[in-house]
């Protein structure tokens, strides 16, 4: 448990090339002390391995009860998800190191296509059995927080050098509908690439974990986000059409599939922590 008057560490750093093309960053947090216990946590569109550095478990909650649906100790993969899920809000633990993907970028280190861990969170131990448990071990051994993002980069490349490669295709429609969700036509876009829809939409299952119109309603949700985090007086039919919704209808139907709340009742409830939300 973290010590009453322990000052916060929060660290990124982001690991070179060629890892940082498909790693966005590792994150070492510790004494991290919110004034909540549960996040509603919401749909990125991102894939992450989070190494906890306490003994003690973490829950996962149902959004509706609160109550405990899954224990994750030490260490876990999160997959691409289209629903929020409520989660520890990491008050008194004593530090976490995740390795946070770039978006769709995950692919090559998992041992399966990642439509096989879509909407779920996973124990390390039963995608690559003991090595991520052994790394946890080395991260614990060594004090110096930046000899942790060493250890890490280093474990990453010896393990993972040889299978950093992606699909260019569906590396070319990822980039597109990221750099512009609100714009990007899937049907447009599926013919520029040249394979058949059923081709491209499996390819892109196997390799993003959900299908491109299930990711770039994600993507334009979170552009959604982004705008209200920094928008003051918000016009909503004008944010709606601006992120790519039909209409206002559509917009407030997906944002209340993608975070539980209404986005009036999402702007009044935001943290300051994007797509974390305190709920307990």
């Amino acid at each position: 448990m973290a010590r009453a008057g322990q000052l916060m560490i929060f660290q990124t750093h982001i690991p070179k090339s060629p890892l940082n093309q498909f790693v966005d960053c590792f994150i070492y947090h510790e004494a991290f002390d919110p004034p909540h216990s549960v996040d509603r946590f919401l749909p990125d569109g991102n894939v992450e391995i989070i190494i906890d550095l306490d003994d003690r478990p973490k829950f996962i909650y149902d959004n509706e009860s609160l109550r405990e649906i899954q224990s994750c100790r030490r260490v876990w993969a999160s997959g691409v998800r289209t629903e929020p899920i409520s989660i520890h809000s990491g008050k008194d633990s004593n530090g976490m190191f995740i390795i946070a993907f770039k978006r769709g970028m995950a692919y090559p280190f998992f041992p399966f296509p990642m439509n096989e861990i879509s909407r779920s969170v996973v124990d390390a131990d039963l995608i690559w059995g003991n090595d991520f448990a052994d790394l946890r071990e080395r991260i614990l051994a060594n004090k110096a927080d930046a000899k942790k993002f060493q250890i890490v980069e280093g474990f990453l490349l010896k393990n993972y050098l040889s299978n950093l490669i992606f699909n260019p295709c569906v590396e070319y429609a990822l980039n597109k509908m990221i750099d512009q969700p609100h714009q990007i036509s899937l049907r447009a876009l599926n013919d520029k690439i040249g394979y058949s829809q059923k081709h491209f939409i499996k390819l892109f299952k196997d390799q993003i974990g959900i299908a491109p119109k299930s990711y770039l309603k994600i993507l334009r949700f979170q552009k959604a986000v982004s705008e209200i985090e920094t928008t003051g007086e918000i016009d909503w039919a004008l944010l709606a059409q601006n992120c790519g919704f039909y209409d206002q209808a559509h917009f407030i139907n997906d944002f209340k599939a993608f975070s539980g709340f209404s986005p009036e009742e999402y702007a009044k409830r935001k943290s300051g922590f994007l797509n974390y939300i305190p709920v307990a």
